[in-house]
């Protein structure tokens, strides 16, 4: 808060400051010119005092907010290990992510267009104040005189507005004129008019449940709903990808763990073999097979360390909300292992829950709503334009009255009663000189009209919606049918995996005692080494990707893995439309 109040009134104070202190230097230099007295320094002193205590406050506060605005935490050294639950991940992507953060504003731009399109149902003040003179010229015997001047003083004001309910518009407008002349034929000088007007508007069909106006305000609306619904998404399609991420960092880290394990054991081969070259029971042929395969293995783990870091940075960039995140430089340490833990399916109840609260299908819904809107005002354009007008007002007269002697143009003025403008505000109140209108304006077009075409291309479109909503829910299904699928065949997998894996640790320890014995050889050790790296990495990939079946079953009833195509939207400018949400 305090940095926010720093940039919102810092140049002003600093423009402020400046001036200050400018002149006080200003009225210092100039102080021998003027002969100034010593009151006049002493204040000029404190104004320069008082402006240099301003420039340091604002200069400390500049200091602190920039303080304020760095991170909180200082980065950790490269290198820190940071252990890290799944629960954190998830936590740190909803608080951090960027994409998320990008989200959350949409709904407040919608917020700023309904707060627009409101401002068309808001009143209008108007006002007016002008001056005018006029010199006509002696055109003809009744000018009132050989030079006529007329100077006129305007001030009007007014309030005009739409009306939200029956999209009807009023407006109130009070006018007043003050004109001086030399007009010799004025029955007053100076005269003072005012007057003041109601007028109302208010269609009876077309434009009256519904306008442009409206139904802009009721489609953004409805918009904002959806950016909404779209937000829950994408937060639902977040978390999902960072539990993958996770699982992916903890897989490629037991890879790791499993390729390094693999070099060791074939590293002890070595050493065996070495030994007993060294006895004399086994050629040095064997040996250079055995460091041959320690070779291979070297590269294995090289491949497995980079996928691990490959893996590590994907994660990072889902739960660091920028490079100067104290997590971007330090290593992460998944601490929630994968446990086998086999889960019941509902896939019926999933496949309801599905249809009722993925956000695509809401979506769906909402823009079939915004669709039927639009579709209501198409139809209203398609009536006749009934629109009835009032109108009441008054006028008022006044000023000094010249009393002629007869009725004749340019008889003798034998007396004058003086007047203002407190007399034609009398008159109107009276009402002495009222006026009022009243119309019913009616147009319809003859014969088909561009209305009617797009009222009936637009009927064609919400047809195609529903279709889309129906083609739309039968893709839910799906999507949630293939996911329990993938879950089921993800248990049969880890399972046949666990059982190779028991049974090719069970080869290579057999295969070993042999082995030792002299029963078998090297290639066939070396053999049984590689099946039990296998087995472990298809067990370690196997459960992995039976827990991810199982986060992306859960994220299949809450939202699509991408948006993809929704629902037409009806275009109530030309009737047209287009596919998307």
């Amino acid at each position: 808060m305090k940095n926010f109040r720093f940039r919102l009134f810092t140049p002003r104070l600093a423009s402020g400051v400046t001036r200050s202190i400018a002149s006080a230097l200003c009225f210092t230099f100039a102080a021998p010119a003027f002969a100034q007295s010593s009151d006049d320094r002493a204040r000029l002193d404190e104004i320069a005092r008082v402006a240099a205590q301003r420039f340091v406050a604002a200069r400390a506060d500049a200091v602190s907010a920039a303080n304020q605005t760095r991170p909180t935490a200082p980065p950790l050294p490269a290198g820190t290990t940071v252990d890290l639950t799944l629960q954190e991940a998830t936590t740190r992507a909803l608080e951090r992510n960027l994409e998320l953060a990008v989200e959350r504003l949409n709904p407040q731009t919608f917020d700023l267009n309904i707060a627009r399109i409101q401002a068309a149902f808001r009143p209008t003040m108007t006002s007016q104040i002008g001056q005018r003179a006029l010199v006509q010229p002696p055109t003809n015997q009744l000018n009132g005189g050989t030079i006529v001047q007329n100077d006129t003083t305007t001030y009007n004001a007014g309030i005009v507005q739409n009306l939200k309910w029956g999209g009807g518009v009023y407006s109130v407008q009070f006018n007043n004129n003050k004109q001086v002349t030399s007009n010799i034929f004025a029955n007053f000088n100076p005269t003072f008019t005012s007057n003041f007007n109601f007028n109302v508007t208010q269609p009876l069909l077309r434009g009256f449940l519904i306008d442009n106006n409206r139904q802009q305000l009721r489609v953004t609306a409805i918009n904002r709903d959806i950016s909404e619904i779209q937000l829950r998404g994408t937060v639902a399609t977040t978390l999902a990808t960072v539990r993958n991420s996770y699982f992916e960092l903890l897989y490629s880290i037991e890879a790791a763990d499993v390729a390094r394990g693999s070099l060791a054991l074939a590293q002890k081969l070595v050493e065996d073999n070495r030994a007993r070259v060294e006895i004399g029971t086994m050629a040095p042929l064997d040996v250079v097979q055995a460091e041959a395969e320690v070779a291979t293995r070297r590269q294995t783990v090289a491949q497995a360390e980079a996928a691990m870091r490959t893996a590590e940075l994907a994660l990072k960039r889902l739960i660091v909300n920028g490079t100067d995140d104290p997590l971007w430089r330090a290593s992460l340490n998944p601490t929630d292992r994968p446990v086998f833990a086999p889960e019941p399916l509902d896939v019926e109840g999933a496949v309801k829950n599905a249809l009722q609260n993925r956000t695509d299908l809401e979506q769906g819904r909402r823009q079939i709503e915004a669709n039927d809107t639009t579709l209501a005002l198409m139809r209203n354009q398609m009536l006749p334009a009934l629109d009835v007008s009032a109108a009441y007002g008054a006028q008022g007269l006044g000023g000094t009255q010249f009393i002629r002697q007869g009725t004749g143009l340019g008889s003798t003025v034998i007396d004058t009663i003086v007047g203002g403008y407190g007399d034609a505000l009398r008159t109107l109140s009276n009402r002495d000189y009222p006026n009022w209108n009243f119309q019913v304006n009616v147009s319809y077009p003859i014969g088909a009209s561009a209305a009617d075409a797009n009222y009936a291309r637009a009927r064609i479109q919400v047809s195609q919606s529903a279709a889309q909503l129906r083609a739309l829910e039968l893709q839910v299904a799906t999507d949630v049918t293939n996911a329990a699928l993938q879950v089921e065949s993800g248990l049969t997998r880890y399972e046949a995996a666990r059982a190779a894996r028991e049974l090719a640790q069970t080869r290579l320890e057999a295969e070993q005692s042999r082995f030792d014995v002299g029963l078998s050889t090297n290639f066939f050790v070396v053999q049984a080494q590689r099946d039990l790296v296998t087995a472990q990495s298809s067990e370690l990939r196997a459960l992995l990707d039976y827990r991810r079946a199982l986060v992306d079953f859960q994220r299949s009833q809450e939202a699509p893995t991408n948006r993809g195509a929704g629902i037409t939207t009806i275009n109530a400018g030309a009737g047209g439309g287009n596919a998307g949400n």
